[in-house]
């Protein structure tokens, strides 16, 4: 008798201890796949599309027959490629819904002497989880802010480093939040990994505990903080750092000097409708006689302006604003974690 598929909450709760495949085409793992999993496909993303097209027009034995002709060579190869891969471990197979590829992948498996469970209802149900899983969401958060160059990012990092829960929001987007936040960064992940990466960060944490997180705009870059997540974070109480002006600066021009100054150029161009014609041509100036330090401050006061305007508006039940005379990362976040904050529920 073979196991009886795993839910989604069952699959990910073992996942960590096996190796995952996830037999779907390029293309659908590209678009979004669980954290950790291998890229397993049983078809190329064209065999793929000739299977489906024959299913559609000739019917499911005419694609059964097509598929079994696409794999056979292949399977010696799937075998061989899975006890690499898993180096001991269990296996752990899936498909889009838990149908005819991750089955005829579990039987291959198997027939080889593997350990191997399944995903009830693929892919997609682990998606399911993951948007349901959102709107249950309860978090003891505390939102991290500041005008930018406070060196918010590098303050939640010392959280952590003092043992403190996180969730580093830009470290998942691979964004920094504004127009200069690809820069220096690894390509965005879809929308769609985006929230799988969240989720299994959020997954990771301790609800009794509190979870500090760094002020975002609900878009980060081209990614977007899931509606459910986004309203708790907008209930949280905000802490507001705030730094000496000279320290803002020097982080700035940490992050930026150095790296390629086309694409700090194609940055300001970004926001130039709203820097405004005379402030653009300036930075631009200052750039090209790599004068960091005063296109940086421009930059400053744009974002300034912009951060002020959220905070006007922003319906944090409690804001509180701490003024630093430094800008240590360390220190700032040592304190912060002396601050009180009433338990949420």
């Amino acid at each position: 008798m073979q196991p009886v598929p795993l839910t989604p909450s069952e699959f990910l709760t073992i996942a960590h201890e096996r190796v995952v495949l996830d037999v779907r085409s390029p293309g659908e793992y590209a678009q979004g796949h669980i954290p950790g999993a291998e890229s397993f496909p049983l078809f190329t993303d064209e065999e793929r599309a000739k299977v489906g097209t024959a299913y559609k027009q000739q019917g499911r034995d005419v694609a059964f027959t097509l598929g079994l002709r696409f794999v056979g060579p292949k399977m010696e190869g799937f075998v061989k490629t899975a006890r690499r891969l898993a180096n001991g471990r269990d296996v752990a197979v899936h498909c889009w819904r838990g149908g005819q590829r991750s089955g005829s992948m579990a039987w291959l498996l198997r027939s080889a002497g593997m350990n191997v469970v399944t995903l009830a209802g693929g892919y997609k149900a682990y998606r399911q989880e993951v948007l349901n899983g959102f709107e249950r969401i309860r978090m003891n958060a505390i939102v991290v802010g500041g005008k930018t160059g406070s060196g918010k990012t590098k303050v939640i990092r010392a959280l952590h480093d003092l043992g403190e829960q996180i969730i580093d929001l830009e470290a998942i987007a691979h964004h920094k939040g504004s127009a200069f936040g690809t820069i220096g960064e690894a390509p965005q992940p879809t929308v769609e990994q985006f929230e799988n990466d969240l989720y299994t960060a959020f997954c990771g944490i301790d609800p009794a505990r509190r979870v500090w997180l760094e002020n975002e705009s609900r878009s980060i870059g081209r990614v977007f903080i899931p509606d459910a997540f986004w309203r708790q974070m907008k209930a949280s109480p905000l802490v507001n750092i705030q730094i000496p002006d000279a320290d803002r600066l020097q982080n700035l021009l940490d992050d930026y000097v150095g790296t390629d100054k086309q694409e700090l150029i194609a940055a300001f161009m970004k926001i130039d409708k709203k820097l405004g014609g005379q402030h653009l041509k300036a930075a631009l100036e200052a750039l090209e006689q790599d004068d960091y330090a005063t296109a940086a401050m421009i930059a400053l006061k744009y974002y300034d302006k912009t951060y002020q305007h959220c905070l006007d508006v922003n319906a944090s039940p409690d804001i509180r604003n701490i003024d630093f005379e430094h800008g240590r990362p360390m220190d700032i976040a040592q304190m912060l974690t002396t601050l009180d904050f009433p338990q949420q529920t």
